[in-house]
């Protein structure tokens, strides 16, 4: 269903709050159908966002550790790989 939200179940260091909100926007974004929130849609998708980002949270701390790492990063993750930090040249 949604092919944009990644696992992030195994990652390591483990998926942060960022990342797990990220997710939980994704998943009410497809399943709502809202892409952009109006005032008469906003506090319900919020809500939303904010349960199911708890209910994940909760999910990723109970299940077992993985054998193997996620296969792809999330997307949060990929921009930090994409520009690393710059480094600053010693004067």
């Amino acid at each position: 269903m949604c092919r944009n939200i990644t696992t992030l179940r195994g990652l390591q260091p483990v998926a942060t709050t960022e990342e797990i909100e990220a997710a939980a926007r994704q998943y009410v974004r497809k399943i709502s159908g809202v892409q952009k929130t109006s005032e008469a849609t906003e506090k319900a998708f919020e809500a939303a966002v904010h349960e199911i980002a708890h209910i994940t949270a909760h999910l990723l701390q109970d299940l077992p550790p993985r054998k193997q790492p996620p296969p792809t990063l999330p997307p949060l993750r990929r921009i930090k790989v994409a520009r690393p930090p710059a480094v600053v040249a010693a004067r």
